[in-house]
C-alpha cells in the first residue's frame, strides 16, 4: 500500500431534501462539506422543483429507496457525522432512526425543516410528531429557529428569557443539545441560544453566541448550511461548542459575501466557498 492509500477523508454524510435552485438541501450541504474539508455523501428524501421565489412541487422518495441509500454509503464509506434536513414522512423519519441506531453513530445534527423561506410547508403534520419521539433523543443536536421552535412548542416565543426557556424545554425531549437560532436580535446582533445537557441529572449549560447581522435578502438555505457546517466540524473532530462556534463564524462569512451578489427574484443563497473565491471572478484556465 502506498502512503496515498493510507489518508483517510473526514466523512460527513446528509439526509435530506433535494432544491433545484441549488440554495438550500442536498446542494447546500455538500457545498458546505466540500467547503470546510469533508467527503460529502448525500440521501436524497425528496426531491423538489423550486427556486428563490417559492417551492412549486414536492416529490416524494419511496421510504424503500431511502432505507437502501442509507445502507449502500454507510456499509461501504462510513460516517464521521450525519446531517439530518428534511424528512416530510413517519416511515422514513423511522427508517431514518433505525439506521443511526443500528450503527450506534453520534454525532447527529438534526434541522427540524418544516416551512421553507419562501413560507412553503416541508413536513406532514402527522411527521412531527415522528420526528420528536424518535429522532431528537438520538441527536448530539438539534438546530430549530425560532419559527420552528413555536411550531413544536405550540406557543409564541419573544425575547431572550422566552428564547432559553424554550430552548430548555426541547431539551426535555431527549437531544443531547440544542440551538435555537433567534436570527436578527437587538443592537444588529444575530444572536442563538445554545443548551446542552452536562449530566444525567439533567445540569444544564447555557450559552449566547452572538455575530453580526447582515442586512441583506439573501438568506436561501441560511439553517441547511449552519447545521451542515456543525457536522462538518464535528466529523473533522471538534467538540460540540467549538463546532457550533466555528460554523457560526463560517456562515457568517458565507451570507456577508453572498449580500453582494444578485441571483433569482427572490430570497438569494449564501456565497459557501467565499473563503476560497473572495469574491473575484475565476480565470478561464
Amino acid at each position: 500500500m502506498t502512503m496515498e492509500q493510507t489518508k483517510s477523508y473526514h466523512r460527513a454524510l446528509t439526509i435530506a431534501g433535494s432544491d433545484s435552485g441549488g440554495g438550500a438541501g442536498i446542494q447546500a450541504d455538500l457545498k458546505t462539506f466540500s467547503a470546510l474539508g469533508c467527503y460529502g455523501m448525500s440521501v436524497l428524501t425528496a426531491l423538489t422543483a423550486q427556486n428563490t421565489k417559492k417551492v412549486v412541487a414536492i416529490f416524494e422518495v419511496d421510504p424503500t429507496f431511502v432505507d437502501q441509500q442509507i445502507n449502500a454509503v454507510l456499509d461501504d464509506l462510513g460516517a464521521d457525522a450525519i446531517k439530518i434536513g428534511m424528512l416530510h414522512d413517519p416511515r422514513v423519519i423511522e427508517i431514518v432512526a433505525e439506521n443511526i441506531k443500528k450503527r450506534s453513530i453520534s454525532n447527529v445534527v438534526l434541522d427540524p425543516v418544516m416551512v421553507a423561506q419562501s413560507g412553503d410547508k416541508l413536513i406532514k403534520n402527522e411527521a412531527i410528531k415522528a420526528l420528536t419521539e424518535q429522532l431528537f433523543p438520538l441527536s448530539r443536536i438539534i438546530t430549530p429557529n425560532l419559527p420552528e421552535a413555536e411550531e413544536l412548542l405550540n406557543r409564541d416565543i419573544n425575547g431572550a428569557d422566552q428564547m432559553e426557556q424554550a430552548a430548555r424545554d426541547l431539551l426535555e425531549w431527549g437531544p443531547e443539545s440544542v440551538l435555537l437560532k433567534g436570527g436578527h436580535g437587538s443592537e444588529q446582533k444575530s444572536r442563538d441560544c445554545l443548551v446542552q445537557r452536562q449530566s444525567p441529572d439533567e445540569e444544564v449549560s447555557i450559552e449566547w453566541m452572538e455575530a453580526e447581522y447582515i442586512e441583506t435578502n439573501n438568506t436561501h438555505g441560511t439553517g441547511c448550511t449552519l447545521s451542515s457546517a456543525i457536522a462538518a466540524y464535528l466529523a473533522r473532530g471538534g467538540t460540540l461548542q467549538q463546532a457550533v462556534a466555528s460554523a457560526k463564524h463560517y456562515i457568517t462569512g458565507a451570507i456577508h459575501a453572498g449580500s453582494t451578489y444578485k441571483i433569482g427574484e427572490g430570497s438569494g443563497p449564501l456565497h459557501h466557498f467565499y473563503q476560497f473565491w473572495n469574491g473575484h471572478t475565476l480565470n478561464n484556465q
